[in-house]
């Protein structure tokens, strides 16, 4: 959870960035999009803290006036940075990139940066946002849609997703031990969030291989292992007894 150390910031048009300053993830263990930051601040050797907001007890956290003050839009993850607070997932991973530009999440390349940033955005702006948590409630709170109609809803447009997601990786020469390269970038962030929600809604996932290769190449990293929803301090006990 707190690997590394603390990165050089870059020029800054004369403003010193100080980047000594603590983080802070307002996170919920099982949210896609705080699992893409927690990935990405592992793979820069960030240390950072975590605040859980629980999305579900008690009609949920962010509903709260406290947490209002912090997001009015009432989702995670925020990411505190001194006191300034970070909203939006992928604009928080541009900015550890920027800030603490070792280990880069983008390429070196115009080219390769623009296909990393139209993977990714497969991911959260075309797949993610159809199987969010306040979608799916407000199916069943406002419509009275039941469990499995939700549960189908949800599978169909990640496979939508998935297809496409799996043709653009597939005999592109870009693509190699991780979505764009030999080492993870944003695309590998938003990707595996997003085959651990596949999976707890029942996607059949053997029609994507390249996408569970690159699931096994990025799990295999300490990076990618610490930020799963398992291992997060807010996860439910699941241990016997």
């Amino acid at each position: 959870m707190r690997p590394g150390a603390w990165g050089r910031p870059p020029a800054d048009g004369g403003q010193t960035l100080v980047t000594n300053e603590p983080l802070c993830l307002h996170s919920y263990w099982r949210s896609s999009a705080a699992y893409r930051v927690r990935i990405g601040l592992n793979l820069k050797g960030l240390q950072y803290d975590i605040a859980p907001v629980h999305l579900v007890r008690d009609g949920g956290d962010q509903h709260k006036p406290g947490y209002l003050d912090i997001n009015p839009q009432r989702l995670v993850p925020v990411l505190q940075h001194g006191q300034r607070l970070l909203r939006q997932s992928m604009a928080i991973l541009e900015y550890l990139d920027e800030v603490w530009p070792d280990k880069p999440l983008l390429p070196a390349t115009a080219r390769d940066r623009q296909r990393v940033r139209a993977l990714a955005e497969v991911i959260a702006c075309d797949i993610h946002p159809l199987n969010n948590l306040r979608v799916l409630q407000y199916f069943e709170r406002d419509w009275g849609v039941p469990q499995p109609e939700r549960d189908v809803w949800a599978r169909h447009w990640m496979q939508v997703g998935f297809e496409a997601f799996e043709a653009l990786l597939q005999d592109n020469p870009a693509t190699d031990t991780f979505c764009n390269g030999r080492v993870p970038t944003v695309a590998d962030c938003c990707l595996i969030p997003q085959v651990y929600n596949a999976r707890r809604f029942g996607v059949d996932l053997a029609p994507y291989p390249t996408l569970l290769r690159i699931e096994r190449a990025c799990l295999a990293l300490p990076a990618f292992e610490a930020a799963r929803p398992e291992r997060q301090p807010d996860a439910p006990d699941t241990s016997p007894g």
